[in-house]
């Protein structure tokens, strides 16, 4: 039986203890790496890698086997034909926009602008041919005046609707709003002291026209001009070739050519049935892209040159005639009161006026005559210059009549029956506003094919897109398969 070893025995009181055996040094502890770090004489850690090294470094390594090339084939190509997909309805989304705010916002303002300036000098000459009737007004005049005001008025509300609050377009129109009124009650004064016979109403009557001319029209004008800028930026913004979507378009067919070329020399194949259908979607939206803009910016310079150019040139002629008849009937009205100086000669303001006007007219006429394209256009415009010599030659006679003080005879031809100025204006603006509507449905339908060119491409573009990199990483899957 073996005995349990002897248990040594406890020191006695007042006894030294021996000193604890020697431990060899080990690892700092946790709470000495926190506090400081390793012991001295210990080589400092290597600083740790980014994520983005070691992934440059893993695919520095697979770009050393075939299998990991292939991959980095196909996600560049399928990024390269995405990116084509991306741009191109980018770009053709916002030129798509652009060409539907021709057609459906800028242009119809920019009509509704001249309409209003148009108005507001039809109501003016209306006025002043009711004044000449004297006292029996007829109701074609006060009918005529009443629909150019309204017209104007509708045609502010329109324009306020569309413009920006506190824009320089806006602050036109709220002053246009303004002085309109301030207009009519000038008017229903020059009728009131007109129908008792008091010459005062002749007065209130210049004074109208004086607001009309230096304060309404020119603000109308304004208007129109901002209106027609605003359509010439939106022109400028459907216009221009999406260059950047067309260059990646032609690296990525380039792409997936040298990818096609290189699984060729490789395996001897001719076809790789993924990449060629990401080759023919590419292909196909290219040349979607090239073809359709290129046709949609045809239509769009057509709409422009034959419709929008044509629309101003028609609306100016129409504005001078109607400030002409202004001045025609002023001319007589003022009976000599106003004149204006020109060097060292006189003459009568309204007529001298009425000649500068005249001159506008005839150069609106031969600009609209040169843009019309077609007899449909040019017709009307013809008669327009007719009528318009002939209402020259009638208002000499009335001229001639007034300056010998035959005022009733110089008054039947200005606003008399037949063989009357009043005959050839009336013609004038008729054979414009056919022309107008005629010019106004050919930029209709030219802006619209221009439209249309465009439509669906920034959808189908995306689609076919996608359809093309998920072509070109199948057609890249299936070589990989034959590693496996």
């Amino acid at each position: 039986m073996t005995r349990p070893p002897k248990r040594s025995a406890a020191p006695p009181p007042g006894a030294s203890m021996p000193p604890p055996p020697a431990v060899p040094p080990g690892p700092p502890l946790p709470q000495q790496r926190a506090a400081g770090g390793a012991p001295p004489g210990s080589p400092s850690p290597a600083p740790r890698r980014t994520a983005f090294a070691e992934g440059v470094d893993r695919l520095r390594a697979a770009a050393t086997t075939e299998p990991g090339r292939l991959r980095i084939i196909g996600a560049l190509l399928a990024v390269l034909v995405l990116a084509f997909g991306a741009v191109t309805a980018w770009q053709m989304n916002e030129r798509s926009a652009a060409a539907d705010d021709v057609l459906h916002r800028s242009q119809p303002l920019s009509s509704a602008a001249a309409d209003v300036y148009r108005s507001l000098a039809e109501a003016n000459t209306a006025a002043s041919s009711g004044f000449l009737a004297g006292g029996q007004e007829t109701k074609t005049s006060r009918d005529r005046y009443e629909k150019g005001v309204r017209t104007a008025a509708e045609g502010l509300v329109e324009a306020a609707a569309s413009s920006d609050a506190g824009s320089p377009a806006a602050q036109t129109i709220t002053r246009l709003n303004r002085l309109l009124p301030e207009y009519k009650g000038l008017i229903e004064r020059a009728r009131t002291y007109n129908r008792q016979g008091f010459p005062v109403g002749g007065a209130y009557l210049r004074y109208a026209n004086e607001k009309m001319q230096e304060e309404m029209l020119p603000a109308a004008e304004d208007l129109y001009t901002r209106e027609n800028q605003r359509l010439s930026d939106d022109y400028a913004d459907a216009k221009p070739y999406p260059w950047a979507a067309i260059a990646l378009g032609v690296l990525a067919l380039a792409a997936l050519g040298w990818a096609q070329h290189r699984n060729y020399r490789r395996t001897n194949r001719v076809l790789n049935h993924g990449l060629v259908a990401a080759t023919s979607a590419a292909a196909v939206v290219l040349l979607w892209l090239v073809v359709g803009h290129s046709v949609a910016r045809s239509d769009l310079n057509d709409s422009y040159d034959h419709g929008v150019r044509s629309l101003n040139a028609l609306h100016e002629a129409r504005i001078a005639s109607l400030k002409a008849r202004g001045d025609e009937n002023l001319t007589l009205v003022a009976r000599g009161a106003e004149t204006t100086k020109v060097g060292d000669e006189t003459y009568d303001a309204y007529d001298f006026d009425f000649e500068k006007n005249m001159t506008a007219l005839g150069k609106g006429l031969a600009e609209a005559r040169r843009l019309a394209d077609d007899e449909a256009g040019s017709r009307p415009v013809a008669a327009a210059n007719d009528n318009m010599t002939e209402w020259k030659k009638r208002h000499a006679s009335a001229r001639e009549q007034d300056e010998n003080g035959n005022y009733q005879q110089a008054l039947d031809l200005v606003i008399g029956g037949k063989g009357a100025t009043v005959e050839c204006f009336d013609g004038v603006d008729a054979s414009l506003a056919e022309a107008l509507g005629h010019e106004k449905d050919e930029f209709e339908r030219a802006a619209g094919d221009g439209l249309g060119a465009m439509r669906l491409l920034p959808e189908g573009a995306a689609a076919l897109a996608v359809l093309g990199a998920a072509g070109a990483v199948l057609g890249i899957g299936r070589r990989l398969s034959e590693y496996r």
